[in-house]
């Protein structure tokens, strides 16, 4: 490959780094994952014939896709053998990602678990087509299926996404309302305050990852849930900082234990009250909110 077929290549994959890692980020939910199927994307986009591609776009994305898929199948693997629940990597993202509500509403921690729950092919589909919008001819070409299988598989992760996903988009004002008012009650012990702002089915995952101390099972409910933050806030004696932050284009709160970065907290609003909290621990998940990740659908 002579330099200027490298330039152009170099060229075109730069120009379409931000929406590969956000194709690769929505498919496995692990930003480290995400770097390495570029890097795997990147390798074999030097190899391609370039006056053989028509779409330089579409070409990448299937290349991804095909590299996303492989990393999934493997990963669901070593999530087997996970402690505790496992949540996806948070990342600090810039502002106009939380301006973009479909963007944002697809990147949130309510949604990516969903996401968990559909077998990587079905994923795949599911991302390409109702988050990029890409065709069914494309998609069918990224996951060797055919458009016709493709629209079936579409039509069942619709389904089952759509069954479990938030029912309303909520504003950024009131999920960061509803953790403020979560914050103050827990950092005062107030037990009935929390249980005003807690939906009385509420969930807690906390993912530790096995290196910090978490639940090893998700908590449900007000009064459980209530208890397990009191409880741990009144144990600890060092200082807490708690911040806002803006993850995976929501607002988020970022928890400092000493000074240390001890955690991030995302939650999941519904009528004013938190429905879903999240708890990410793991250091090894923690370095994507030191620095902003820019996030595309385009």
């Amino acid at each position: 490959m002579n330099d200027h077929v490298v330039d152009e290549a170099t060229e075109a994959f730069v120009a379409h780094r931000n929406l590969l890692f956000t194709v690769a980020y929505e498919m496995l939910g692990s930003a480290a994952d995400a770097e390495d199927v570029l890097q795997e994307t990147w390798l074999r986009w030097a190899e391609v014939d370039l006056e053989q591609v028509r779409d330089r776009r579409a070409y990448l994305v299937r290349i991804a896709t095909r590299q996303g898929l492989n990393r999934l199948r493997s990963m669901s693997r070593r999530k087997e053998s996970y402690v505790g629940p496992w949540l996806p990597e948070p990342l600090l993202t810039t502002p106009d990602v939380a301006q973009d509500v479909e963007l944002a509403e697809s990147v949130s921690m309510a949604v990516m678990l969903v996401l968990e729950t559909l077998s990587p092919t079905e994923r795949a589909v599911f991302v390409l087509r109702e988050v990029f919008d890409v065709g069914y001819e494309e998609i069918a070409e990224a996951v060797e299926k055919t458009p016709a299988a493709v629209r079936q598989i579409a039509h069942r992760a619709r389904k089952h996404v759509d069954a479990r996903r938030p029912r309303e988009v909520v504003s950024q004002s009131e999920t960061r309302a509803a953790l403020d008012s979560f914050w103050a009650a827990a950092n005062g012990g107030d037990i009935q305050s929390l249980l005003d702002v807690l939906a009385p089915d509420v969930v807690l995952m906390s993912d530790g990852g096995g290196i910090k101390q978490a639940a090893v099972r998700p908590i449900v409910g007000a009064d459980k849930v209530s208890r397990f933050f009191i409880g741990g806030f009144g144990k600890n004696r060092s200082p807490i900082a708690v911040g806002h932050t803006l993850v995976n284009g929501n607002p988020a709160l970022i928890v400092h234990v000493d000074g240390e970065l001890d955690g991030v907290m995302a939650a999941r609003v519904e009528d004013g009250r938190i429905v879903g909290l999240y708890y990410v621990r793991n250091p090894e998940k923690l370095s994507r909110v030191e620095s902003e990740t820019a996030l595309t659908l385009r």
